[in-house]
């Protein structure tokens, strides 16, 4: 049975050091949880951080954040990236076994994890989520979204055992938010994210890459359609078709 192994991420963050050369998520998780709660003042736990820069745009908004990754290559990127401030800091740990008493944060959240374990696993790590989470805190599942391509292409590359990851499954928003109630939280909003740049672009770049030719992380855009298509994205906000025609989908429960 293919699995996600701490082997796979040792090896994905040594590739990736050079965080200038990996996609960011913006600063998807600080919107929508401003969205949810006033930030000044919350302590926030960022559960396999990756390069955390996640929890790094909420450095600046007075909430205390503590990032947490088993992999020793993330936790040297995250070390060698923080921000200079004494609001934010990051452990060493295991996702099951959080070294943090019974409700220790205001929130919880994790980007591009939840979907590297089966079904069983994924609801410990969840519940081991809730356990630090105060009373009325809220927790943010952040993962890919299943009617895509990019889930086609994924199941390819792990049959094929080319997956940077080893494993990966996908989740529709429907059966997210049914997995976050049967575990006793509350949803109280969803997002999505379509994918920029395009995945054309981004599997073009990548090929390029492998002969030798570096393409920008990003296109250049005349100024006019990046505006055009950045209202499009914001104006489509928790819509029907941005949640089941997004790359990624979060939701946000409260315990």
């Amino acid at each position: 049975m293919k699995e996600s192994t701490k082997k796979n991420w040792d090896d994905f963050w040594d590739q990736k050091s050079d965080t200038k050369e990996v996609y960011a998520n913006t600063d998807r998780i600080r919107r929508n949880l401003a969205r949810n709660m006033d930030l000044p003042g919350k302590r926030i736990l960022e559960v396999g951080a990756g390069t955390g820069r996640d929890s790094f745009y909420m450095s600046q908004d007075g909430a205390t954040l503590v990032l947490l990754d088993y992999s020793m290559n993330s936790l040297k990127i995250i070390r060698n990236n923080l921000p200079s401030t004494e609001n934010i800091g990051a452990v060493g740990g295991d996702a099951f076994a959080l070294p943090f008493p019974d409700n220790s944060f205001d929130a919880v959240f994790h980007q591009g994890l939840l979907e590297h374990f089966r079904k069983g696993i994924a609801e410990d790590l969840l519940r081991e989520n809730i356990r630090v989470l105060k009373p009325g805190g809220l927790l943010i599942v952040d993962v890919p979204q299943r009617w895509h391509i990019y889930t086609v292409i994924k199941h390819i590359l792990i049959a094929l055992n080319a997956w940077f990851a080893g494993w990966e499954r996908e989740f529709s928003v429907t059966e997210l938010r049914k997995l976050l109630k049967d575990l006793g939280l509350q949803p109280v909003d969803a997002y999505g994210e379509w994918m920029y740049p395009s995945l054309v672009y981004r599997t073009f770049r990548e090929a390029f890459y492998k002969i030798g030719v570096k393409l920008p992380l990003y296109p250049r855009l005349l100024p006019p359609v990046s505006r055009l298509r950045e209202k499009i994205r914001n104006g489509m906000d928790g819509t029907a078709v941005k949640l089941n025609t997004a790359l990624s989908i979060g939701l946000i429960a409260r315990k």
